[in-house]
């Protein structure tokens, strides 16, 4: 594995992304996070650069980039807006199974449409009873001739409602376990159903809700890979995608320290900028260097994504990623709410917004205690 090097081109882009990010989406951030409505205004501005397609191979009509590129335009869009950052890791996320295991009849008749964002797509995994612990779902695909009949519910799925495909894992044999699930692509026009959308506590501009499978005829034809893969699938697929999750908390927890820079620098206190106070320094410090750290882990684990992971790292580098970029944020966040003191605990500011935001990177693709799980068992293998 070699050290990580961003090449002239994915600086330009890194620029590129940057700029639209700072002068088109920074300014409806805070709008997007009030009125806490998916922000198509921003979605409209990626199309226009293309970004949907970034992860999609040409063939399909995106650009497949690679997974460091990738992790920059997350990276950079979450450092003005997660919720937009988040409408398109989540291409990237329910597409890889589509991309790396379905038949070419299914690709190239949805990834086109989502490449040039026509459509966009959900990942339907977590159940109520059955987040951590995935083999323990509940939904069912039963085969019925030429399809199969979906039953279950699914829960906090991302773009409930705004996507028209969603990628879903249902048991097709319950007496199997782990074995017996599989995975379906489905359209919405199916008959799947969007049930409540939740209230959070950050990531207000992305919508999060119950996907409703009540009896939805989906044709033999849309299942992704084979009967019983599901779950290989499900977890192959979170290994390439929690980089992703670790970018976007980079971009966080970037965003919020950007932001106290400037503050400190202009904030007043006994006659000098707090900028110029020891203590105030060395949490600048610290924050600097866990997001390099982290930026680090992260480009590292998207490294091994675009090799292939040849040597078997990838489970163990994700994790690791995934887990500390998130803990970073989370703590660089807070240290940018107090930098500003009162002023960080207001709406007037965005640093309450990055901490809000970052949470939910602790929790979501598998939760923090359960990526320590993941490495330690590679660890000790």
């Amino acid at each position: 594995m070699q050290p990580i090097t961003l090449t002239d081109e994915q600086k330009d882009f890194r620029a590129a992304v940057r700029q639209l990010a700072e002068e088109r989406i920074a300014p409806r951030a805070a709008e997007v996070d009030a009125r806490a409505e998916f922000p198509w205004e921003n979605f409209k501005e990626c199309v226009a650069m293309d970004l949907p397609g970034m992860s999609i191979p040409p063939e399909y009509g995106g650009s497949g980039a690679d997974p460091v590129t990738l992790a920059i335009m997350v990276e950079e869009l979450a450092r003005a807006c997660a919720s937009t950052s988040l409408m398109m890791g989540i291409n990237g996320l329910s597409c890889t199974p589509i991309i790396n295991w379905a038949s070419e009849e299914l690709k190239a008749r949805y990834l086109p449409r989502v490449a040039s964002g026509e459509i966009q797509g959900s990942y339907c995994l977590s159940e109520v009873d059955a987040g951590s612990d995935v083999a323990a779902m509940s939904a069912r695909a039963e085969r019925d001739g030429d399809s199969y009949v979906l039953n279950g519910r699914k829960h906090w799925i991302t773009n409930a409602g705004v996507s028209e495909i969603y990628v879903v894992f249902a048991k097709t044999d319950p007496a199997a376990g782990a074995r017996g699930v599989s995975c379906f692509l489905v359209e919405r026009a199916f008959g799947l159903r969007i049930g409540r959308l939740e209230r959070k506590l950050g990531l207000h501009g992305s919508p999060t809700g119950e996907v409703i499978l009540d009896d939805v005829r989906v044709p033999a034809a849309n299942r992704i890979g084979e009967e019983g893969q599901g779950f290989m699938i499900a977890m192959h697929t979170l290994d390439r995608s929690r980089p992703s999750i670790a970018a976007q908390a980079v971009g966080i927890a970037q965003g919020a320290l950007d932001y106290a820079i400037g503050y400190v620098k202009e904030r007043q206190a006994f006659g000098k900028p707090i900028a110029e106070f020891q203590g105030l320094q060395w949490m600048l410090a610290d924050m600097g260097m866990k997001i390099e750290a982290a930026r680090a882990l992260t480009y590292r684990a998207c490294a091994i994504i675009g090799e292939g992971d040849p040597d078997g790292e990838l489970n163990a580098a994700g994790a690791m990623a995934k887990c500390f970029a998130s803990d970073v944020a989370m703590e660089v966040t807070t240290n940018a709410v107090q930098l500003l003191g009162g002023n960080g605990y207001t709406m007037d500011f965005p640093v309450e917004r990055f901490m809000r935001d970052a949470k939910i990177t602790q929790i979501y693709e598998g939760t923090n205690q359960i990526q320590r799980i993941v490495i330690a068992r590679n660890l000790l293998q």
